[in-house]
């Protein structure tokens, strides 16, 4: 069904009427929206996807099938969540107390994940709160996060580590020497101090 501010909402999908859904957001069949989300305009939430109770996602975010996004996770416009991603929030999980009686939400403090303007997440990966990944970087498929991410890094492996470096079109950067990178998609080039990537 599609209202009048182009959102399209799958008869199977479940979106609590608390949520903020943005105009031209699509949400596929199976999926689940919890009270007091924020989808931004444009967003796609693929089928069987779940979003959290409060969380925040920018324009353009797309949730590819059967991602997780457990509250209080905030998404930057355009990120990308590959299928089966999870983004946690308990650094602690237990489901009992120490005592063996059924933990409810007052036991446990949540935690987040945030996602900068422009990143993905690949296929199956996890991010384990509180983590922050930074802007336009990609994490690969499979790959675990345990550590913050800094723009524009490409991480892969168990526990995630830095192997390269990417630019707004997701392709690896070439060395040029000095220091500098360039995108070998826009010619975009870069600069990396102390560990960190600028654009030019």
């Amino acid at each position: 069904m599609t209202n009048q501010d182009g959102v399209t909402v799958a008869p199977t999908a479940d979106v609590d009427e608390r949520a903020k859904v943005g105009a031209g957001a699509r949400v596929w069949h199976l999926a689940q929206i919890r009270e007091d989300a924020t989808l931004g305009a444009g967003c796609t939430i693929g089928r069987g996807a779940y979003v959290g109770p409060g969380v925040i996602l920018g324009d353009n975010v797309k949730l590819q099938n059967y991602a997780l996004v457990y509250e209080p996770a905030r998404l930057g416009d355009g990120v990308f969540i590959g299928p089966a991603a999870v983004l946690t929030n308990d650094e602690y999980p237990r489901a009992v107390t120490p005592e063996g009686r059924l933990k409810s939400g007052d036991d446990w403090t949540a935690v987040g994940v945030t996602i900068g303007e422009g990143a993905a997440i690949g296929a199956r990966a996890v991010c384990v709160a509180p983590v922050t990944v930074g802007r336009w970087a990609l994490v690969a498929a499979g790959a675990v996060v345990t550590k913050d991410v800094p723009d524009f890094a490409l991480v892969v492996g168990v526990p995630a580590r830095r192997v390269g470096w990417v630019g707004r079109a997701g392709r690896p950067l070439t060395p040029e020497g000095d220091g500098t990178f360039v995108c070998p998609a826009t010619g975009t080039r870069y600069a990396e101090s102390d560990g960190r990537l600028s654009e030019l």
